[in-house]
């Protein structure tokens, strides 16, 4: 199936573009305009960068670079199969440019629910993992509210990918409002919180409040913690104190071509985030993710 939806998206094989509208994601596939830009994840306690999420843009021929919001509203399933093969491929590739500079960074890219069960994403590692012997592996980042939908098809996944040295990630959590005891069943080793109670998480009660209970239960569950999208250092020292593990936002760095974060490897130190210490017990969760649940905290 893989092959066949790759021929849609050959030149000699697809049909003409329609002139003039707004940039579709089929022609960003057609054209070749797609590329990974990279934006640095940061230990909050050591400062030391380690990792990466790779974010997709467009560069047309004029040098200019279109957001994916801009293209992909409205693709088509086959459409988004196609990227999210060129995306992993691209991000192993990469992966030996990071290697060059001595950094053994481990890249993480957003896939759809859906290219789980439809791409062959165990054959595909296997055949184009990095050849080094210290590649930490490969992160696939899926939203909380599409992976919730199955979880049985997220614990199948999971186990082949974990064997491989490909974790998923649970991205944007928080949007979805679910029920935190939920993490018990999830096949994830990190969680990124919400850039929505990030933000102010310093000031705000509630928001603070919020980011506190899920690194709590995230370190009860043994799972990293990232937090999406930190401004200023208030956040970050706040995220810090409540023991999140790791930090992206335009405080630490902007998304950048891969050639300005192969660059970057070669200023900062880079080194592994420590693993969340596992408590001697956990008790069972029943908290539910809503802003009312800890309004009155």
């Amino acid at each position: 199936m893989l092959r066949t939806l790759r021929k849609l998206f050959e030149p000699e094989t697809a049909a003409p573009l329609a002139s003039g509208g707004k940039l579709t994601l089929r022609e960003v596939l057609l054209r070749d305009w797609d590329e990974l830009w990279y934006q640095p994840k940061i230990d909050l306690r050591t400062k030391r960068l380690v990792g990466a999420e790779g974010l997709l843009r467009a560069r047309r021929p004029d040098g200019s670079i279109v957001p994916p919001v801009v293209f992909l509203p409205g693709a088509k399933e086959e459409e988004m199969l196609v990227l999210t093969e060129r995306v992993i491929l691209t991000a192993l590739r990469d992966f030996e440019d990071c290697a060059v500079q001595g950094a053994s960074v481990k890249l993480a890219v957003n896939v759809p629910v859906s290219a789980l069960v439809k791409l062959p994403i165990a054959r595909m590692l296997r055949e184009h993992r990095p050849p080094t012997p210290n590649w930490p592996g490969l992160i696939l980042e899926v939203t909380e509210t599409e992976i919730l939908h199955d979880l049985k098809l997220a614990n199948h996944v999971a186990a082949e990918l974990r064997s491989l040295r490909c974790t998923l990630a649970l991205d944007d959590f928080g949007a979805g409002y679910s029920s935190l005891a939920r993490l018990r069943q999830l096949p994830f080793s990190e969680l990124k919180i919400d850039r929505s109670y990030v933000s102010n998480c310093h000031d705000d009660k509630v928001n603070g409040g919020l980011c506190e209970t899920i690194v709590k239960l995230a370190k009860r569950f043994e799972l990293m913690t990232v937090a999406e999208g930190i401004e200023n250092s208030a956040e970050s020292d706040k995220l810090k104190a409540i023991g999140c593990d790791i930090g992206q936002g335009y405080l630490f760095a902007k998304p950048m071509p891969k050639a300005e974060f192969v660059a970057a490897l070669s200023r900062r130190l880079v080194g592994p985030p420590k693993l969340p210490v596992k408590p001697r017990a956990a008790a069972a969760a029943t908290t539910t993710l809503t802003r009312g649940a800890l309004a009155d905290t």
